[in-house]
């Protein structure tokens, strides 16, 4: 390979659109999603008559949302990182 086309391609073509790396955060990301959302499960009532002030938790109203938050904002890191040679 001439040094122009290594100037052109730094990094080999293995077909995929992201390197390993960025697959690899891709799914801390996606876990860091899913455990935000699994925060926010919980705190009904089994009675429908009756109810309940856990839906109020700081668990499900503050820190769910902000951790669901911050795995969104990982993805996108994770998509836009430059594949590493």
């Amino acid at each position: 390979m001439s040094k122009e086309t290594e100037k052109q391609n730094p990094t080999p073509s293995t077909g995929f659109a992201l390197g390993k790396q960025n697959y690899k955060l891709l799914a801390i990301g996606f876990a860091i999603i899913v455990i935000g959302f699994v925060l926010m499960v919980g705190g009904g009532s089994d009675d429908p008559n009756v109810f309940s002030e856990d839906i109020f938790s700081f668990r499900r109203i503050t820190l769910a949302p902000i951790v669901v938050l911050f795995g969104f904002v990982f993805e996108i890191y994770a998509i836009m990182k430059k594949p590493s040679e």
